[in-house]
């Protein structure tokens, strides 16, 4: 298969994809990179036809983007850091604006004890957390996630999975994954893929079984 369409709703793993080019395939879906073969279409459009910049920074909003390349507010709170996607007031966290936060931050997972802790001293899975949410606060159509295990301990990572699908399932958005662990993307996605890097064909991913699996 050479073909990847998403439908609304789903979610899809892909592993195969480096650090490096998933960044790059972050950029050819949202379109600040365009393909040099092929064509991507997001929202029934080729990105090659958003050619002007007013356009494609609008056509921004449909997506969200969860990465560990994301700037958090090392010194600020978790509630701060959630609050940033509605308004830059952070000092203190308007009132109309901590419901929503509340709920982000549960739908995603983060203990209510965590809200008031600044995100410079939380862990790998948290700080993770925190990004899924900020991604869905101004509800976008599609979520693309890179490598988001790097940092998150291994017994951990088949619940962070179930939290991100659970999150899709709340706010009814799809995900485009790319990441190398099998715990994690058996638990998030409804279909999991791998990439042949010498064919380029995409291709079930399925967990190897050795002498003694």
């Amino acid at each position: 298969m050479r073909t990847l369409e998403i439908q609304p709703g789903e979610r899809v793993a892909i592993s195969g994809l480096d650090a490096t080019a998933a960044e790059l395939f972050v950029n050819l879906v949202t379109g600040a990179s365009l393909p040099d073969e092929g064509t991507v279409v997001t929202f029934g459009r080729p990105t090659a036809d958003v050619t002007e910049g007013d356009e494609w920074l609008a056509s921004l909003d449909r997506f969200g983007i969860v990465s560990p390349r994301a700037v958090l507010l090392e010194g600020a709170t978790v509630r701060q850091n959630l609050t940033l996607p509605f308004t830059l007031e952070i000092d203190e966290v308007p009132a109309e604006l901590l419901q929503k936060v509340t709920a982000l931050a549960r739908a995603a997972g983060i203990p209510e004890q965590d809200l008031v802790r600044p995100a410079g001293e939380l862990p790998g899975e948290t700080r993770m957390r925190v990004h899924l949410a900020r991604a869905v606060a101004l509800g976008p159509q599609l979520l693309l996630v890179e490598h988001p295990t790097t940092s998150v301990a291994a017994e951990q990572r088949a619940r962070l999975g179930r939290d991100f699908a659970a999150v899709g399932e709340r706010y009814g958005t799809a995900m485009l994954m790319m990441t190398m662990d099998l715990d994690f993307a058996e638990t998030a996605a409804h279909r999991l893929l791998t990439l042949q890097p010498a064919t380029g064909a995409l291709e079930p991913w399925k967990r190897k079984r050795g002498w003694f699996r």
